[in-house]
């Protein structure tokens, strides 16, 4: 797909039009973000906060480079818009703080949009969905949700994710067992000390794979999908417009059908063999958003 076909001609054309006139006024010439991104360095600079330990969403290259579905959607962006961005790489803890003090000036981590996240920071239209998974023990015998809230069993979460709130909120005879990343969750379970592990299909259905001879993966839809967004820092609404602006665009241009080819064509074929939701199935997220808003309440929201 082709710069043409992804960004509109007109934006793009307004866009170089600027940037020549302030060139030629200034005579500021075009540069290089930290991540590759060809845009003006007119001052509009643009610092974006992930963790890079959610491969293809966010992740490094061979090179330890920023790499992934976020990384190469906010390459677009800046380039669309005449930013210059660099990638910050923080931990998911120190995301929203990053925000607050501001580190940063946008977050995409595949980050659940919550209401208690709202109350910190402002979210954009969603851009993804994701529901919640259980990777069990292969000698477990949990086959729901449901099997893991009784005294004797342990679930681990990853601290702060959905799963830990979804833990906290539904699991009270379980004993939560709360980790720093998930790949210690993964060994927990793999190792036989906890009995499941809680976080998205994506990140179940890979560590699965990874693991078939200690663990199951038990796809049950016990919870809404959750929505993802990217958060600015309250009150920044320009930099927010113009991100829903794109988020809305690349969602009738084919952008999140070309990073699904680039990043996820193996795990978009397995989730529609397994009739799982896929994170960019745009009309079941409208579906979803209406049914919440007619019902009066919120989608509960991984990470």
């Amino acid at each position: 797909m082709t710069e043409e076909t992804r960004f509109p001609f007109s934006r793009r054309a307004l866009v170089a039009g600027a940037v020549v006139a302030a060139a030629s006024l200034t005579g500021c010439s075009g540069g290089t973000g930290a991540t590759g991104s060809a845009s003006a360095d007119s001052g509009r600079a643009l610092r974006v906060a992930m963790e890079l330990a959610y491969p293809p969403f966010e992740g490094k290259d061979d090179a330890g480079n920023p790499s992934g579905v976020s990384v190469s959607f906010m390459e677009d962006f800046a380039d669309a818009y005449g930013y210059e961005l660099s990638i910050e790489n923080i931990s998911f803890d120190g995301l929203i703080p990053s925000l607050q003090t501001g580190k940063a000036d946008a977050v995409m981590s595949s980050i659940t949009i919550t209401p208690e996240r709202e109350e910190e920071v402002d979210f954009t239209d969603p851009y993804a969905m994701a529901q919640l998974a259980i990777l069990a023990g292969a000698d477990s015998g949990v086959e729901t949700a449901e099997d893991l809230n009784q005294a004797g069993k342990t679930v681990a979460v990853k601290t702060g994710s959905t799963g830990d709130i979804y833990a906290t909120k539904n699991l009270a005879e379980a004993e939560i067992l709360r980790l720093a990343d998930e790949s210690a969750c993964v060994t927990e379970v793999s190792q036989g000390r906890a009995d499941g592990f809680i976080y998205d299909q994506l990140t179940i259905y890979r560590n699965n794979l990874a693991n078939p001879d200690t663990t199951r993966a038990v796809f049950i839809p016990f919870q809404d999908p959750e929505s993802w967004g990217i958060a600015v820092a309250s009150g920044n609404d320009e930099l927010l417009g113009e991100l829903n602006e794109f988020i809305a665009e690349s969602k009738e241009n084919g952008e999140f059908d070309r990073l699904t080819e680039q990043y996820l064509a193996e795990e978009k074929a397995a989730f529609d063999e397994l009739g799982f939701r896929w994170f960019f199935d745009f009309e079941d997220m409208e579906a979803q958003g209406a049914s919440a808003g007619d019902a009066g309440v919120s989608t509960e929201a991984d990470s």
